[in-house]
């Protein structure tokens, strides 16, 4: 039985060497738990350092649209406790997940485009247009193969958490895929698809969004584990309802511990502190 702890990923096709970037999140996010904060809370604090980063395909780590030039980007937070907040086609942030966090003290569950860029303006979040060193040189390989999204590295980041009250959580984040049309949304900013979290555990998707939305990944492998099913084996299970090529991933943490799964040989930085009961 797990008392507390979190877990986080930095997406699928991201190479296991990263996984100090993962580690680092949970060390951030663990020393919130210790100190009894909320799972959200702590959750997003992991997100936030796999944004900063800069290896990852999030924050300041995010890719370029089709036009070579656009960085959008999305971010949801949700909690066991119904709390749910979201960002799509942000532009010109450094965190996104902060911005989402933010929606829960707003009328609004989402926020889009220009509208959410307006409402973190207004709560102080600074400009931040830097394009890093890696989006342009994922451009410039990836060609322009709208179906695969070219030779990218990696999907949206990830994490989950479980706090010393039981309530868990779950913050995610991309940098969107390259190249994608501007406008194209993924999986990340919507809840059962990318992201999922009720009394049973947490659930984070990454990978071709797509894909995930048709089959709404993140709630299928949640209703798995509401039913009983292990956490490594809900994600494995999960991951098999799509063929090898398609590429995606999925974590889950509930009581009973965490588990985590990608489809076919795709590598995933992951990592996980657990504390037992």
């Amino acid at each position: 039985m797990v008392s507390y702890g979190v877990a986080a990923h930095g997406g699928v096709g991201s190479p296991k060497e990263f996984s100090n970037g993962c580690r680092a999140a949970c060390e951030a996010a663990l020393l919130m738990l210790e100190a009894g904060m909320c799972a959200l809370d702590s959750a997003v604090e992991a997100a936030r350092v796999l944004e900063d980063d800069g290896r990852f395909n999030a924050g300041s780590g995010s890719v370029l649209r089709i036009d070579g030039k656009t960085i959008e980007m999305d971010a949801s937070v949700m909690d066991s406790n119904g709390k749910i907040g979201s960002v799509i086609n942000i532009r010109g942030v450094k965190n996104p997940v902060l911005v989402a966090r933010a929606v829960l003290g707003s009328p609004h569950v989402a926020m889009a485009g220009r509208g959410a860029q307006a409402f973190a303006r207004k709560l102080g979040f600074r400009p931040y247009y830097k394009v890093s060193k890696k989006a342009l040189e994922i451009f410039k390989k990836s060609g322009k193969n709208l179906q695969t999204g070219g030779s990218r590295k990696a999907d949206t980041i990830g994490a989950v958490a479980l706090d010393k009250s039981g309530v868990f959580a779950v913050a995610s984040s991309t940098g969107g895929a390259s190249p994608m049309l501007v406008g194209r949304v993924g999986d990340t900013p919507m809840v059962g698809c990318g992201f999922y979290a009720g009394p049973m555990g947490a659930v984070a998707v990454t990978g071709l969004g797509e894909e995930s939305i048709r089959k709404m990944l993140a709630k299928t492998v949640y209703d798995m584990l509401a039913g009983g099913m292990e956490a490594g084996a809900a994600c494995k299970k999960g991951i098999g309802l799509f063929p090898a090529r398609v590429k995606m991933g999925v974590i889950a943490l509930t009581k009973n511990g965490y588990g985590w799964a990608a489809t076919g040989r795709n590598p995933m930085a992951q990592y996980s502190i657990i504390k037992p009961a």
